[in-house]
């Protein structure tokens, strides 16, 4: 076929001319106006929000559609009610995705903030967690009104240094008797001298539970000046997942369970004291031996070389902590100068037969104390 060179320049002035690809008003409403589509998809919005369960279940755009147009919505400006059969499901949920209203913006975390303390016992992280061992053979007491108590993993961490001490109890659920033995524990000096995590902490940050909710444990951080900072139950700060703030004390449970807690299938430990001697072993020799999770050495040199300028914070004596664990009752004794407590009857002074006193009665005491004129008798 023969080719005018008149037809060539033609088509060639034809490719490189600009040409429309959308349409003028692409990306704009054209069922409504911009502003008042804006609004209903914000409503729209704001219905699946509200109605969002814990296990993410919500109102579909098509029933909140309905609801919007059937009954409307009441805000601040009064009753807002759609149209009917001008918004539509496909139309709704492009624009809740384009102008960032679905749900998954919606819920969007917000970025993680890590925080590190600035010296070593700044601030320790409590919690507890069952262990995978479940039971001992031989526990040291059994309540048969509850059945066999479960082994139960106490631990503090360092939050500057990582350093880990972990702890086994026989325990029926979270009790603070248990959880401030625990701590005295992790407070006073080892046994073992390789071993110098030791020193009461600035701070101790837990969970909302059982333990942080005694009062008598509440009065015992508070007499060693140590601040208790529980932890934000989930749902309570917005859409930030708040467990992530006690990833350091969560994770050695991990390690743990995983390293040491595995080996307990070829020889389980019989006894409580048994199960914290190896447990113990293993954290002095491996894990606090193990490297830091951002500086050049181990756990341990780490919360060494970080002490406070002041230095540590001593503990008390066991006999002071358990003054600190009493809790004040005011009681009338009976005109046989006897009390009840517990299911325990004790016989107190003459004098105080009848009168009301403010008895002390400890959590680590297997005697009484009482006060009365503002004297103290006892041991009862």
């Amino acid at each position: 076929m023969r080719r005018y060179t008149s037809t060539v320049y033609r088509a060639l002035n034809l490719i490189h001319k600009p040409h429309a690809v959308h349409r003028a008003d692409r990306g704009k409403p054209r069922v409504l106006q911009q502003a008042q589509l804006e609004r209903y998809c914000e409503l729209i919005a704001a219905l699946k929000i509200r109605t969002t369960n814990k296990q993410g279940r919500h109102l579909s755009t098509r029933r909140a559609i309905e609801l919007l147009e059937d009954y409307g919505v009441e805000t601040e400006q009064g009753l807002v009610r759609a149209p009917k059969g001008i918004l539509t499901r496909s139309t709704v949920n492009e624009y809740l995705s384009r102008w960032l209203l679905n749900q998954s913006r919606l819920l969007r975390q917000p970025p993680a903030v890590r925080f590190q303390a600035e010296h070593s016992n700044d601030c320790w992280q409590f919690d507890l967690s069952p262990s995978d061992l479940k039971h001992i053979e031989k526990p040291e007491w059994i309540d048969l009104s509850k059945g066999e108590p479960t082994l139960m993993l106490f631990s503090v961490v360092d939050d500057r240094s990582g350093v880990a001490y972990q702890e086994y109890h026989c325990v029926y659920g979270e009790d603070a008797e248990t959880a401030l033995r625990f701590l005295f524990n992790a407070m006073v000096p080892k046994a073992d001298p390789t071993f110098p995590f030791q020193g009461r902490p600035k701070m101790i940050y837990l969970d909302n539970g059982p333990v942080a909710k005694r009062r008598v444990f509440q009065n015992v951080m508070q007499a060693l000046g140590i601040e208790c900072q529980t932890h934000i139950p989930a749902g309570k700060d917005g859409t930030r997942t708040t467990a992530r703030s006690k990833g350091k004390v969560e994770r050695p449970f991990r390690t743990v369970k995983e390293a040491h807690e595995t080996l307990y299938h070829f020889h389980k430990p019989e006894t409580e004291v048994q199960a914290n001697e190896w447990l113990m072993r293993y954290l002095v020799r491996t894990y606090n031996v193990q490297g830091h999770r951002s500086e050049p050495h181990s756990r341990i040199e780490d919360w060494l070389a970080n002490l406070p300028a002041e230095g540590l914070r001593e503990m008390c004596t066991w006999e002071q902590f358990c003054r600190f664990a009493r809790e004040p009752e005011r009681r009338k004794i009976g005109i046989d100068a006897r009390v009840t407590i517990e299911g325990t009857t004790f016989e107190v002074e003459p004098d105080m037969a009848g009168e009301s006193v403010v008895l002390l009665w400890g959590l680590f005491d297997n005697e009484l104390y009482a006060e009365f004129n503002g004297e103290r008798f006892g041991p009862f």
